[in-house]
């Protein structure tokens, strides 16, 4: 495993990078953000020491889809790769169990606004067919509508 130390406003993996390998703050502190830079900009996480983030990528060969960059001076990260995987998770076994339950914790949220999103269409598609003007169900449907847009669009 290796050390890397960034600077404040240093990236430490961009969008649209390659998955190659995943980080374990050992101090400092790094934001994890949609767009960074760009004109959708969006601060995604704040991540600590003893936090995991890049996971997935690593996981599943597949592009980041957010970008990390350390917000202190002084943040240093512990690069985990493919090839040192199971030895992190063997010399630290409780760092197993976290990335499980951060990702767990991911998957709920995800689940919980997919479902949100959905009712919120159901709605407005059952008052747009009585005939009903809902500002609130609108209201919903706008935030998630310009949400996944953001999120999806290139």
């Amino acid at each position: 495993m290796k050390i890397q130390t960034y600077k404040r406003g240093d990236v430490i993996c961009r969008q649209g990078d390659p998955g190659d390998c995943m980080y374990d703050i050992q101090g400092g502190k790094v934001g994890i953000f949609f767009d960074y830079g760009g004109p959708r900009e969006e601060k995604l996480a704040e991540l600590y020491s003893d936090q995991v983030f890049g996971e997935l990528g690593l996981l599943d060969h597949a592009a980041r889809s957010a970008t990390a960059v350390a917000l202190t001076d002084d943040t240093y990260v512990d690069v985990i790769t493919e090839d040192n995987f199971m030895e992190f998770f063997e010399k630290n076994p409780p760092k197993m169990l976290m990335v499980m339950q951060q990702m767990c914790s991911r998957l709920r949220r995800t689940t919980r606004d997919y479902v949100e999103a959905c009712q919120t269409v159901r709605q407005a598609s059952e008052a747009g067919a009585a005939g009903a003007e809902d500002s609130g169900v609108k209201k919903h449907f706008r935030k998630f509508a310009e949400m996944y847009r953001n999120l999806f669009k290139k």
